[in-house]
């Protein structure tokens, strides 16, 4: 969507492919971006391709991005088909692929070059498939640093707010077993255990939340945490978090939230996961600890907390880092150059 909205800003003609019923869909056609749904049913992948192929044709689209492994698959045909000048495929987590003799078609055969967030995933693409430099990017996602920015409303939670109220800790994540509720949960129990009066916030939806409560329960810290669900407010909530926990424990790339809570000013504590360190990078604009380790996730909750002016230097350097590097006009500008050359156009 980020590039989409990007690109149309630029007076550029863009469209959609997505799942009816999609969030990604209803944005999308509100933002009066070109869409066609598709159900993506297996079953139906010969049809569809050649439906898709005849759409590509007929818009006359010179580039299609792919960013999953339905839809890498079933466009990646569809714009061989239709012999669409420029097929890129984007991937944004770190995962293991138990058949790479087959896989490797999805990054190689229907793709002209790959995009992937973190340069680790760019790593392991290149120890298991035949990608040279010039055949795989690594960018992460673009920020708007407009809309993530210190200076703004902070979002109603349900925690006290005021003078003398406890710190506000939280984390935003779809609610996905590897992004680390678990080690969140354990490491508020420590920080309950040690005497430290916090407010702890989950936000996100996803899986059925009750399942979160539920696991809150079974680590002890039920009435320690407040659940909101999803939120469209994303800059606000994080304007009202005095920390923000990023604790995954795989499939990593170089996650969103992070790169948006550092343009926002706020401080934030990650696991050494995936592409987190790249951009959360220990001591220069956060603080980093190993995967997993609930102890030194509540050690450097408190250390963010108990250091103020450490803190603000942190997060000061953070929005440096993003305005410098991770803008979406920064992101924008790449993806042009690089479409602009596969495409011949001269720069």
């Amino acid at each position: 969507m980020a590039e989409l909205a990007g690109f149309q800003n630029r007076d550029c003609s863009v469209g959609l492919v997505a799942h009816p019923k999609s969030q990604l869909l209803k944005r999308a056609a509100a933002a009066n971006i070109c869409c066609r749904p598709c159900g993506f049913d297996r079953r139906m992948l010969p049809i569809d391709a050649v439906r898709l192929a005849w759409w590509l044709r007929r818009e006359r689209i010179q580039i299609v991005n792919t960013h999953s492994s339905r839809d890498g698959w079933l466009l990646g045909i569809a714009a061989r088909l239709a012999r669409t000048p420029l097929l890129i495929r984007t991937r944004h987590i770190d995962v293991s692929y138990p058949h790479p003799s087959v896989s490797k078609h999805a990054f190689t055969t229907f793709a002209d070059h790959v995009l992937t967030t973190s340069q680790k995933i760019t790593d392991h693409f290149q120890r298991i498939y035949p990608l040279t430099e010039g055949h795989i990017t690594t960018l992460p996602t673009g920020i708007d640093v407009n809309r993530f920015h210190p200076d703004g409303p902070r979002a109603e939670l349900p925690v006290r707010r005021g003078t003398g109220t406890p710190p506000v800790i939280g984390m935003v994540s779809v609610l996905r077993s590897w992004k680390g509720h678990s080690i969140f949960f354990d490491a508020i129990r420590l920080l309950k255990e040690s005497g430290n009066d916090f407010q702890f916030v989950v936000v996100g939806g996803g899986a059925p939340m009750e399942n979160y409560i539920a696991m809150a329960r079974r680590h002890g810290v039920e009435g320690l945490v407040q659940f909101t669900g999803h939120r469209e407010d994303v800059p606000d909530v994080l304007r009202a978090f005095d920390v923000l926990c990023i604790p995954s424990l795989k499939h990593e790339g170089v996650p969103q939230i992070g790169l948006q809570a550092m343009a926002c000013g706020t401080a934030v504590v990650g696991s050494d996961c995936g592409g987190i360190p790249e951009v959360i990078r220990d001591g220069q604009t956060g603080r980093i600890f190993p995967s997993g380790d609930a102890q030194a996730l509540a050690r450097l909750i408190a250390e963010t907390i108990d250091q103020p002016e450490e803190t603000q230097r942190l997060c000061r350097e953070g929005r440096l880092k993003v305005e410098e590097n991770h803008s979406l006009a920064h992101m924008i500008d790449q993806l042009d150059v690089l479409y602009l050359n596969h495409l011949g156009v001269p720069l």
